[in-house]
């Protein structure tokens, strides 16, 4: 099956492609900044709504909390400055934050231009961006768009407070920005806030897959993960485990390339498809479906509204102590395949 290339995510949960900073684009009036939306509820059954958001330098919206979602932040590029809880840090490249329900935040971009990823569960809560922004038919970001953020933002904000999960903190006292710690480069324990520096944390190994979680789905309750899935096409076709067909019951896979080839197919077809560096891919829950990789090293961003590949590779492999893919694939138990296919609901053909 050829995946359909968009510009906008579809309007109902289904498998898709979308071109570099493509996705449903809506800019805050006079933020310098815009969301592109890569999948939200209609595309993951209310689980999880994922999105870019790029800007210049731009004043903070202002420390706020939310009752029920959960809040995360993936820097690609510039950087941002982030309140999260009783901790301030300045977030570069592949540094990652989670800020869960009831933990006041603040993020600040601190530019010159900042882009990251962001997801937010449920998925409905995207709707806040939605109604207070508007559509922006740009090229990267509205750098130029000198409004008055305050106020326009302020009498939405004012009308819509008991509609959105969002409740702001006018006389919070913020913690002083700090030092990274060595003790942030690890997962913390299930719904506590925290951050993650840039290649550090837990690594998994099946085969020549390498999976580096931003957090997994048991620190959310099950309802999203967030991994960096790694390998290459040197490796032979035996040792890259994802090759084969795979579906995913209940689980809708956001991937999002960040370096190298990506080579997908559907079934019933036989053909692959490309996705470069840039795009993103989203596949829809229960479609079969078997990822490869089409260049010497690839690195794709994994978003799932539930256990996905990256948990997968974590009960089927071993813990991988080294930071770069290995130039010897680990090695591969099909029976620990096949027995955490069955505890994931995972149907799995290795033809």
């Amino acid at each position: 099956m050829s995946i359909p290339i968009s510009t906008v995510p579809p309007a109902s949960r289904s498998t898709y492609i979308l071109d570099q900073l493509e996705g449903e684009r809506v800019t805050l009036p006079g933020s310098k900044g815009v969301f592109r939306i890569l999948a939200s509820s209609q595309q993951t059954n209310g689980g999880i709504a994922v999105f870019t958001s790029g800007a210049v330098l731009s004043d903070a919206p202002g420390f706020h909390w939310h009752e029920q979602a959960h809040d995360v932040f993936l820097v690609t590029k510039g950087f941002l400055k982030l309140w999260n809880g009783d901790k301030c840090r300045i977030m570069g490249p592949g540094d990652f934050a989670y800020v869960p329900p009831k933990v006041i935040h603040n993020p600040e971009l601190l530019g010159p231009h900042t882009e990251t990823f962001g997801l937010v569960a449920p998925g409905d809560w995207i709707d806040f961006f939605r109604y207070v922004g508007e559509t922006y038919d740009g090229v990267i970001v509205p750098e130029n768009d000198n409004r008055d953020l305050k106020a326009i933002l302020i009498p939405k904000l004012m009308a819509s407070k008991e509609r959105f999960d969002v409740h702001f903190e006018r006389n919070y006292q913020p913690p002083e920005v700090g030092p990274w710690k060595d003790s942030e480069n690890q997962l913390a324990a299930p719904e506590n806030p925290y951050f993650l520096r840039a290649n550090t944390g837990p690594r998994w190994i099946l085969g020549g897959v390498i999976s580096r979680p931003f957090i997994h789905a048991e620190q959310t309750g099950g309802r999203f993960a967030i991994s960096s899935i790694e390998s290459s096409n040197v490796y032979d076709a035996q040792q890259r485990p994802l090759a084969r067909w795979l579906a995913f019951a209940g689980v809708d896979h956001c991937f999002c390339v960040q370096e190298g080839l990506l080579r997908v197919r559907i079934q019933p077809s036989e053909s692959w498809n490309e996705i470069r560096e840039g795009q993103t891919l989203v596949i829809a829950a229960g479609e079969t479906f078997s990822i490869d990789f089409g260049s010497r090293f690839v690195r794709i961003w994994s978003f799932t509204n539930g256990k996905g590949v990256e948990e997968l590779i974590k009960k089927a492999g071993e813990p991988y102590d080294r930071f770069v893919i290995p130039e010897t694939p680990g090695a591969m138990d099909e029976s620990r395949i096949s027995d955490a296919c069955k505890e994931l609901n995972i149907s799995s053909d290795s033809t």
